[in-house]
């Protein structure tokens, strides 16, 4: 019995099976190359990854709590992360070199002590103990930096044993004493200035606030538009191919770890200003909080790729955070561990984007 249809031979067969073949091949680069096109896309622009982050939080809280929305609200969350935003901007500088400073915050108390007691026990003028109590920072800063480079010490033990011996530092100057908020305005009212501000638009801002938003302007430039920031990401991505390329690594390091102090010892004025007296166990959770919010704002821990802006966006999101689930009604213990798989997250998706690159 004939047929009029065609007889498919082999060859017709392994025609089809290459056209198939190539289909799913082609779909496969096609998805590969939209996911490496977006990888690619965040790693270059890190900072849009904890802003729509901050966006959909206070969408989700909005919604979760209506309270939440309000311009008082969002404003205290401002207050809130202020100190925390100035600590974070200065563990940013030293993460981008691939290092790490667990001492920041007995940097910030030791440096609050120093500038409180000169200005009230000790009588002198406010301004100049604002700047012995900044200076002071800076010195701890370089002590850090000088360990981590002559030594050639990882920042991590450098700055866990600057910690204990900062923080035995400050209880032993403090002899474990407060200085109260009514000596404080009595004697040395300037010291509060950054705790003050103004209302707008039902809004409570405060200097504090205003000023972090400048110096993280000011290091965003600085990082971006000099040769100093572009030594500080060359290091953090290979020193070795830095100082090949003639960056004198050591003594950029220094100098990173020396204005990381700077900025706590001026973080230091902010706190007194924020809390109002001088604790020398205040801010105890600093350290982890500012590391929080750097990884949180897309910095990453191995160095090189980060962004000033995206570290207080970081801090704005850990108190989005803390204040929404606190208005949901939500236990303490439950806003700490959402903080804890925010960190995790952010971790995961840096090693994602660091595969951008392979």
């Amino acid at each position: 019995m004939s047929s009029d249809a065609p007889t498919k031979t082999i060859s017709d067969y392994e025609a089809t099976l290459t056209k198939a073949d190539t289909a799913v091949a082609s779909f496969e680069r096609d998805d590969k190359t939209f996911i490496h096109k977006l990888r690619n896309f965040l790693r270059r622009n890190p900072t849009m990854i904890p802003a729509l982050v901050l966006l959909l939080s206070i969408v989700a809280f909005s919604i979760v709590a209506p309270r939440f929305l309000g311009v008082g609200a969002l404003s205290t969350i401002l207050k809130q992360v202020t100190v925390t935003g100035f600590v974070a901007l200065a563990q940013t500088l030293i993460i981008l070199t691939a290092g790490i400073d667990l001492s920041v915050g007995a940097i910030l108390v030791l440096s609050s002590l120093v500038m409180g007691n000169l200005a009230v026990f000790a009588g002198l003028p406010v301004g100049l103990a604002i700047l012995i109590g900044v200076f002071v920072g800076g010195v701890m800063g370089l002590v850090n930096g000088l360990l981590v480079t002559k030594m050639r010490l990882p920042p991590f033990i450098v700055t866990l044993g600057t910690l204990s011996i900062f923080e035995s530092v400050k209880l032993w100057y403090s002899q474990s004493e407060s200085i109260r908020n009514v000596d404080i305005e009595a004697n040395a009212p300037f010291l509060l200035f950054f705790g003050q501000g103004f209302n707008f638009g039902g809004a409570s801002i405060s200097y504090g606030g205003i000023t972090l938003i400048l110096l993280a302007a000011v290091l965003w430039y600085v990082l971006n538009h000099t040769a100093w920031g572009r030594h500080v990401h060359a290091i953090g991505d290979d020193p070795d191919a830095a100082m090949l390329s003639g960056i004198k690594v050591d003594r950029t390091l220094v100098s990173v770890y020396t204005v990381a102090g700077l900025i706590c010892g001026f973080a230091a004025w902010v706190a007194v200003g924020r809390v109002g007296s001088v604790s020398p166990i205040a801010f105890s959770d600093v350290n982890l909080a500012s590391i929080t919010a750097v990884v949180i704002g897309g910095t990453s821990l191995f160095g090189g790729r980060g962004s000033i802006i995206g570290s207080v966006l970081g801090a704005m999101i850990v108190g989005v955070f803390i204040t929404g689930l606190s208005l949901a009604g939500v236990d303490d213990y439950w806003q700490k561990f959402a903080a804890g798989c925010l960190v995790i997250i952010a971790v995961s998706l840096d090693q994602w984007l660091r595969r951008a690159s392979q």
